[in-house]
């Protein structure tokens, strides 16, 4: 009899994925829990194992398609089965050919197009006299909330009564990038408010492209040989992400320099026991365990802001993640309750996350639940940077490349290796004087460890 694979849940909230690669082909033998598709959300790439065994005789998943869970990737046959088994596959032959109809979604490229969609012109008698031409830039239309508002091309005129542009300036909402939901797109007062909320309290609409403005291009071809690339999906929320955040919230870094002259030694001495434990004992994994405890004594880092309901969410759990830069971008793959964990244990996890990260292996739970993150690009170099907070979270801490500096101790110059540091935060959260007080207590757990079990 023939049997089908479904793709299973996989995660919270991930409903859809992008197939990158099919392991099997039609004729090959599949056994339980063999890996059989490798697909990739916008956080993660992940190897799904099959839940059937037998003989495939069909295969609906195709690279490069979109896949939601429940629909067929693949059909076997048990082996030893009658040859009528195969009567079931030919009637299904029609879902076959609707299956792969999404595919096209993967080729769109990624910024505007140059020749907007056409749209009837409003009508001139009772619009004319309260239509004013602005300077305009089209919105990418991604989100399915705005599916029943009408987008203008860049360009075209905005309307919208002088009551409503009113509103517009007094809220500091640019009218021109309101999407109208009345007839030929014209805009109500409830777009305004529609869209000032979405803009200041909803840090996932914004990463949906609520705010996100396409820039018009200008004809790279004048100039010279061009080629576009469709984003991949990492590459995609993230740059959705990073706008959002950019856009919503209010970003302060605090930069600061630690002394780890005494931890590189440490560091060094006991680098080989963690190396027995099938981890590597870096910077990062140290200040991962320091960060478990400053959390905990400046909860406020450790926290959530809720706009809509004027409300901050303090979390009683502490999950660190840490950025890996991978091929196809930056993944955050995340630490799961550091606190209860020691610096070998949190060492080995942390290089077992980044090679799966690397590797495109990571599980899907992995990539989720994080409450503060890392990016430590001293491994490539630089002396500093401005690390973007991650929402929900509220704060993220960047290591830059450590070098020897003179330093004044005792009365003399001596060599120290210093570690530059930069925290970033949300404002709206964190108040500068907590934040200098965070990072200022992290460089004294890290200059003088035995601290760590006096206040940690």
């Amino acid at each position: 009899m023939s049997k089908e694979f479904k793709l299973p849940v996989l995660a919270e909230n991930v409903d859809k994925v992008t197939v990158t690669r099919v392991f099997v082909a039609v004729g090959d033998e599949v056994a339980m829990d063999q890996p059989v598709l490798e697909i990739e959300t916008d956080k993660a790439a992940a190897e799904v194992p099959s839940t059937v065994s037998g003989t495939v005789t069909e295969i609906r998943a195709r690279e490069g398609a979109p896949l939601r869970v429940g629909d067929v990737v693949l059909v076997v046959k048990d082996n030893g089965a009658a040859a009528p088994v195969k009567a079931p596959a030919k009637k299904e032959e029609p879902v076959k050919a609707a299956k792969p109809a999404p595919a096209p979604l993967r080729t769109v490229p990624p910024v505007a197009p140059t020749a907007p969609k056409t749209m009837d012109a409003p009508a001139p008698a009772p619009v004319s006299a309260e239509v004013e031409t602005e300077e305009a830039e089209a919105l990418e239309d991604e989100s399915t909330e705005e599916a029943a508002h009408v987008r203008r091309p860049a360009g075209s005129p905005v309307a919208a009564a002088p009551s409503v542009r009113r509103l517009a300036r007094e809220i500091g909402v640019d009218i021109s990038e309101v999407p109208g939901s009345g007839p030929q797109g014209r805009i109500s007062m409830d777009d305004v408010k529609a869209y000032s909320r979405r803009v200041n309290t909803d840090v996932r609409g914004a990463s949906a492209g609520m705010v996100a403005v396409s820039v018009p291009l200008p004809d790279f071809g004048r100039w010279g040989e061009t080629e576009r690339i469709a984003m991949n999906s990492v590459r995609r929320r993230t740059a959705e992400n990073m706008a959002g955040s950019w856009t919503t919230v209010p970003h302060v870094t605090q930069f600061d320099k630690v002394d780890i002259t005494d931890l590189e030694r440490m560091r060094k001495q006991y680098g080989k026991r963690v190396e027995a434990a099938g981890g590597k004992l870096t910077a990062t994994a140290i200040i991962v365990k320091v960060l478990a405890a400053a959390l905990k004594k400046f909860p406020q880092f450790n926290a959530s802001i809720d706009m809509a309901n004027n409300e901050i969410i303090y979390k009683k759990f502490y999950n660190i993640g840490v950025a890996v830069d991978t091929d196809r971008g930056l993944l955050v793959p995340v630490i799961h309750n550091v606190d209860q964990k020691n610096i070998v244990e949190i060492a080995v996890e942390l290089n077992g996350l980044a090679e799966r990260a690397r590797e495109r292996k990571s599980k899907l739970e992995e990539m989720q639940g994080g409450t503060f993150t890392v990016s430590n690009l001293g491994g490539i170099g630089g002396t500093a940077f401005t690390p973007i907070v991650n929402p929900p979270e509220v704060a993220i801490l960047g290591i830059s490349r450590a070098s020897v500096e003179p330093k004044f101790v005792d009365g003399a110059f001596v060599p120290r290796t210093m570690l530059p540091l930069a925290l970033s935060y949300d404002h709206r959260v964190i108040d500068g004087a907590d934040g200098a007080r965070f990072l200022r207590w992290v460089i004294e757990m890290l200059e003088q460890p035995f601290l760590l079990f006096l206040e940690g």
